[in-house]
C-alpha cells in the first residue's frame, strides 16, 4: 500500500498551509478579518497535522504529531516587511499575493484529502476514512474563506 506516501505528503502540505496562514495573519495585521480568521484557519491545519500523524501510526509513519511553530529568525524579517509594505501603496497587492497562495496551498491539501478518503473507502478503513471525514470539510472551508477573501479584495485593490 501506499497511503504512507499520501500521509507524508498530507502532513507536510497541512504544516505549510498552516504556516502560510499564520504568515499572512502577521503580515496583514491591521485586518482584522485576516487576523483573527488566518490564525483560527492555521489552527485547523495544525489539529490536522496532530490527527494525520496519529493516523500515520497504524500506516507505519512516524510523523511528527507537534505542528511546525512560527520560524523564529525568519518571523523578525516578515515583521519588518510587513512595517514596511504598509507605509508603501500597494499592501493591497500583497495581499491578493498571499489570499492566492492561501487558495493554491489549500486546494492541494484538499485534494490530497479526496485522495486519502477514496483509498479510504476502497480498502474499508473506517479510521482512515473518520479522519478524512472530519478534516477535508475544514480544508474545503479554508479554500471558501480564501477565495471570497480574493474576490471581495481583488475589486477594490484592482480597481483603484
Amino acid at each position: 500500500m501506499k497511503i504512507g506516501l499520501v500521509l507524508q505528503e498530507l502532513h507536510r502540505s497541512e504544516n505549510d498551509l498552516a504556516q502560510e496562514l499564520l504568515q499572512i495573519s502577521e503580515r496583514h495585521k491591521s485586518d482584522h478579518e485576516i487576523y483573527h480568521l488566518g490564525r483560527d484557519l492555521a489552527e485547523w491545519s495544525q489539529q490536522h497535522v496532530r490527527e494525520i500523524a496519529e493516523i500515520g501510526k497504524k500506516y507505519g509513519e512516524d510523523l511528527d504529531p507537534e505542528p511546525k511553530g512560527d520560524a523564529g529568525p525568519l518571523k523578525k524579517v516578515r515583521d519588518k516587511t510587513s512595517e514596511l509594505m504598509g507605509r508603501q501603496s500597494a499592501p493591497g497587492l500583497l495581499l491578493l499575493r498571499d489570499l492566492r497562495e492561501i487558495v493554491m496551498k489549500a486546494t492541494g491539501v484538499s485534494v490530497d484529502w479526496e485522495m486519502l478518503g477514496q483509498a479510504a473507502q476502497g480498502i474499508k478503513h473506517a479510521d482512515l476514512l473518520a479522519v478524512t471525514r472530519k478534516c477535508h470539510p475544514e480544508t474545503l472551508r479554508q479554500v471558501k474563506w480564501a477565495n471570497a477573501m480574493l474576490k471581495v479584495e481583488s475589486t477594490q485593490v484592482l480597481v483603484s
